[in-house]
């Protein structure tokens, strides 16, 4: 894992201030990336991938986070996608796309629409056959990665259920439009996407028929626990930057880190961090083990560490105070991308409604 790791590091270095202040990846860095099955790293190998465990991609998805979150939403993106592809997929469909997503072909993952974002009973996206093709109409909103994406993974309603299809972002029909200046995340390559008529060989169809609520929960869990992990790192990076300039600041004669107030902001900065790598590691075992703990395990470690991330990304900007507000800068950018995380991938009152519901099947 350690070279994964290295590789990373240098291919970021100090830039992920400049890429955020720009709103892009540069393209040769996420072809490497791509190219070496980075982004999805848990594909198996036989499709050419990595074959990680959810414990050891969770890791490198952390420790991507704290480098760079618009890079480590392209991995939750493109694992998504993965992931579709590979439990909903037929064997043909397997070998045929996942080996592209693991040889430098990257993909945006399409579920919300104008009227449908945590309610995604009410997506409107049609998926329909006319003999030996598919025709898909709709308009989705927010696709990550979709203005670097060579493949969308769309979903929407098909013969009384649900389906997922693949859309090369190049088809007739087709079109992307950046999404200007987003909150966080801002190089990730947010997007929204039309599709008029876009007609299709009917192998692009995944999962065809299958109640939408299935089909949604099992990606969904596959990106919760990305977003997890990359709250993990987003924490990590809080921590180390506010560890540093709390021992080295001097203000009244002593460090930040010897004012017993600054010193609660390190210790719940640690706390949430620790907290949040344990849910996570939790939930990885589960997804490891195909548990039927597993849904609920991805729910709260997204909500946990989206939470903590938030609130230990502002306490560090608090600690740096006006070297905290740099644009571009770590905690400035960890502000910002926190925030993102609890509403993406359900939002925190969708995760604290389904935790209502396990607490009053367990407790009760």
């Amino acid at each position: 894992m350690s070279e994964w790791h290295e590789l990373v590091t240098g291919l970021v270095s100090d830039q992920a201030g400049e890429w955020d202040r720009t709103g892009l990846l540069p393209r040769e860095v996420v072809a490497e990336l791509a190219g070496k099955g980075l982004l999805c790293p848990q594909v198996p190998t036989d499709y050419g991938g990595l074959a990680f465990t959810a414990a050891a991609a969770g890791e490198f998805t952390a420790h991507v986070g704290s480098l760079c979150g618009s890079l480590r939403s392209l991995m939750t993106s493109q694992g998504m996608a993965a992931w579709t592809v590979q439990r909903f997929g037929n064997e043909e469909q397997r070998a045929a796309y996942l080996s592209r997503l693991t040889s430098g072909e990257t993909a945006g993952v399409a579920f919300s629409e104008p009227a449908a974002g945590s309610d995604l009973a009410a997506m409107t996206t049609r998926i329909e056959t006319d003999r030996d093709t598919v025709v898909v109409d709709g308009h989705k909103v927010w696709v990550t990665g979709a203005a670097y994406a060579d493949l969308l993974v769309v979903f929407g309603r098909y013969a009384g259920g649900a389906a997922a299809v693949l859309v090369p972002a190049n088809a007739p029909g087709v079109r992307v439009e950046r999404v200007p200046d987003p909150l966080g995340c801002r190089a990730a390559g947010h997007a929204d996407v039309w599709l008029e008529s876009v007609r299709l060989p009917a192998d692009s169809l995944l999962g065809a028929g299958l109640p939408l609520s299935f089909v949604v929960t099992s990606v969904l869990s596959h990106g919760r626990l990305s977003v997890a992990w990359g709250c993990v790192g987003i924490l990590r990076a809080c921590l180390a930057a506010t560890a540093r300039h709390a021992s080295t600041r001097e203000q009244f004669g002593r460090r930040l880190a010897d004012h017993q107030l600054v010193a609660r902001h390190l210790a719940e900065l640690l706390v949430a961090e620790q907290a949040a790598t344990r849910v996570c590691e939790h939930a990885s075992r589960c997804w490891d083990a195909n548990t039927p703990e597993l849904v609920s395990a991805a729910i709260l470690a997204k909500h946990l560490a989206a939470g903590n991330a938030a609130s230990s990304a502002a306490a560090a900007v608090q600690v740096l105070g006006s070297a905290g507000a740099r644009d571009g800068g770590v905690v400035a950018r960890a502000y910002r991308d926190a925030k993102l995380m609890e509403i993406i991938e359900g939002s925190s009152e969708i995760c604290q409604l389904a935790l209502a519901e396990q607490a009053l099947a367990n407790w009760s």
